[in-house]
């Protein structure tokens, strides 16, 4: 995944109303309106409009086009290349925590023989 497709995803994850948006997605297609029910309270059509417009930019969804209907569904291979780009970040927290938890028993063993030795 190039920087430039990174850079689009992160910034379209940035925003909560847009992961909200996929996560409404993730349970299959809808259309723009049904998209925009739980949001018109809080914003106006034009302002989810546009958070659509990064969404489709980022590459996370594609919107179709069937008369009037437009069935938008998200699009799984744009958040799993950010996945791996995460992934390898996963793995060298994970490598670090497996060496900190060695260190500290290390430290533990020492301890308890330092105190063995006190008594």
């Amino acid at each position: 995944m190039n920087q430039n497709n990174l850079n689009l995803t992160f910034g379209a994850l940035a925003d909560p109303t847009r992961r909200a948006i996929l996560a409404r997605l993730s349970k299959g297609e809808m259309t723009v309106a049904d998209l925009a029910k739980p949001f018109m309270s809080e914003m106006s059509a034009s302002a989810i409009t546009k958070h659509l417009k990064v969404l489709e930019k980022a590459g996370l969804i594609s919107k179709g086009r069937e008369a009037q209907w437009r069935p938008c569904k998200l699009e799984k291979e744009a958040l799993k290349e950010a996945a791996n780009w995460m992934d390898q970040y996963r793995q060298f927290w994970e490598l670090s925590f497996d060496r900190l938890d060695e260190y500290l028993k290390k430290l533990t063993k020492k301890k308890g023989i330092k105190n063995a030795r006190k008594k």
